[in-house]
């Protein structure tokens, strides 16, 4: 590959020093982390109307061109020359800096730097790594007194380190020719952080835990909301299941169990802090709301508040359901081969839709609390809503596509396909369905979005694992209760051999006794009695 000339730089590309001529951070990005919603919506709200903001390290485009059309004066600070081309190409006012973080000097400190994607990639491979505490220093002093950063940190113990079987630092990609891990002023977890910005010169002003994992966070949400016990209605949808990824642990069981035991902090794949420096005694920070969190369902994104969700932009606060997931219940119940209480969940779900509950439902995405459903969500359903009936083996069909696919256990026999399930289901719910709801439910399915697929979530190592165990515990009964059947079967296998040997002894016992002189003579002796009392019954008829 021919390196980029300065001839072919953009005149707004300056190159400090450290700049890897060859290299791109954006070619692959399986590593950067890629914001949407929730973290666009964070940065929209700390964009100074008047001021200037540095962006720090490689960002998705979406982000970059966002705070671009916003700031009224934005620069960036890459190590890759071919990806600070692009970019100043890209965006001519902006002014791009493309070398190491140590070298940036600035003519004049920023309003706003963000450095989402932390500090791992403003290092350069001309030189050794600085250590983390170093690089903050020296990204804190690009801030102005008054002004905020906006900080990505990757937690080394996230709950997606426990998830995936393949982690990101693991696979031995070109960027990691410094091994991660080594450093030992990297935080370890929220109280190093805060010690670490502390000791920058920086005043934490907010601490998000960023879900589902750190490849795509979907939900941001603050230290102060992760110190109650949040609803399952709200933490349930905090876990991803990428196709593309090997997993070894089931991540929607792993975050309840995060969010149960109030581990949300602790155990986040990345913390997102938003710091600000103490400003100058004449001066006067600029106050900006941050919100208590903040969270992606598909297209629509919501605000935590005090009282519950508000759907932005400019929706209705509404408070958030209590109650378990059905799923969970469900799942629960299958796992114990209780099928009493499946039938009384479902027939109660079925009574709630008759009663006009949300069409648009599904079992991930309603609570119960033991008397009524709700929906986590807004109801959003179709034009023409159809009947009960198909709307229950909808719901029924998801949940059935998902409990096959995830490998959990039940207590149908195996193997059982996806539609029998569901009848099965929509018959315990004492709603019977045919082939012909089935078909309509899953036009229904397919019209709501994202309809359920049988591949949709393949089991993971420890989901295989418990099920060869649980398979290799039943052929252990199965052969113990055949031993056993095999002991008793000869045990009787030898009392009919000693019967059937007592037997022939008996016949030939009687055989030889026929044959004696006496057995002879008392028959011969009975016949004159046996006609006289024949003659005398004829007689005497």
């Amino acid at each position: 590959m021919k390196a980029p000339t300065s001839d072919e730089a953009p005149e707004n590309v300056r190159l400090i020093g450290g700049e890897m001529l060859l290299w791109s951070d954006m070619a692959a990005m399986g590593g950067v982390t890629e914001w949407r919603g929730a973290a666009l919506e964070l940065i929209r709200r700390t964009v100074p109307e008047s001021g200037r903001v540095l962006l720090v390290g490689p960002h998705p485009r979406t982000l970059v061109d966002d705070v671009v059309a916003r700031a009224p004066s934005a620069a960036a600070l890459l190590r890759s020359y071919p990806d600070a081309c692009a970019l100043g190409a890209r965006h001519p006012e902006l002014e791009v800096f493309c070398g190491r973080l140590e070298l940036l000097d600035a003519e004049e400190p920023y309003d706003l730097v963000l450095a989402m994607d932390g500090l791992l990639r403003t290092h350069s491979a001309e030189a050794p790594a600085a250590a983390w505490s170093e690089s903050l220093g020296a990204l804190a002093d690009l801030v102005a007194p008054g002004g905020r950063l906006v900080l990505g940190v990757r937690n080394d113990l996230g709950v997606d380190r426990f998830i995936e079987a393949r982690p990101a630092d693991r696979e031995c990609a070109d960027d990691q020719w410094a091994p991660h891990g080594f450093d030992p002023s990297y935080p370890s977890g929220p109280e190093a952080l805060d010690l670490g910005l502390e000791s920058a010169g920086l005043s934490l002003q907010r601490c998000y835990a960023a879900y589902p994992d750190r490849r795509a966070p979907r939900s941001l949400l603050s230290r102060e909301a992760l110190a109650f016990e949040l609803p399952e209605a709200l933490t349930f949808p905090l876990s991803a299941r990428d196709g593309d990824r090997m997993l070894v642990a089931d991540p929607l069981r792993l975050s309840r169990l995060v969010f149960r035991h109030r581990l949300g902090e602790e155990l986040a794949p990345l913390w997102l802090v938003v710091a600000t420096r103490t400003p100058r005694p004449d001066g006067q920070p600029r106050a900006v709301e941050l919100p208590l969190g903040l969270i992606e369902e598909g297209p629509a994104l919501y605000e935590l508040t005090a009282a519950g969700t508000r759907r932005l932009p400019g929706g209705q606060e509404r408070p958030i359901p209590a109650g378990r997931v059905v799923e969970e219940i469900l799942v629960e119940a299958c796992a114990r081969e209780d099928v009493r209480t499946v039938r009384e969940v479902l027939a109660g779900l079925a009574g709630w839709l008759e009663s006009g509950g949300d069409v648009s439902a599904a079992t991930d995405s309603l609570v119960y609390d033991g008397e009524r459903f709700a929906a986590v969500n807004p109801p959003v359903g179709p034009a023409v809503p159809p009947g009960p009936r198909v709307v229950l083996c909808r719901i029924l069909w998801r949940f059935a596509v998902r409990l096959l696919a995830a490998g959990h256990h039940h207590p149908w026999p195996w193997p059982l396909e996806a539609e029998q399930l569901t009848l099965t289901l929509c018959g315990m719910a004492g709603r019977p369905c045919d082939a012909g709801d089935l078909d309509r439910a899953r036009k229904l399915d397919a019209e709501l979005g994202q309809p359920a697929e049988l591949a949709e979530h393949a089991p993971t190592y420890r989901d295989l694992l418990g099920a060869r165990d649980r398979l290799a515990d039943q052929l252990t009964a199965a052969l113990a209760r055949i031993s056993r059947l095999e002991t008793k079967l000869s045990y009787r296998e030898r009392e009919l051999v000693r019967a059937k040997a007592k037997l022939r002894r008996t016949q030939r016992k009687a055989t030889a006794y026929r044959r004696t002189l006496g057995y002879r003579l008392s028959r011969r002796l009975a016949r004159p009695r046996k006609v006289a009392r024949r003659v005398i019954r004829l007689l005497s008829g």
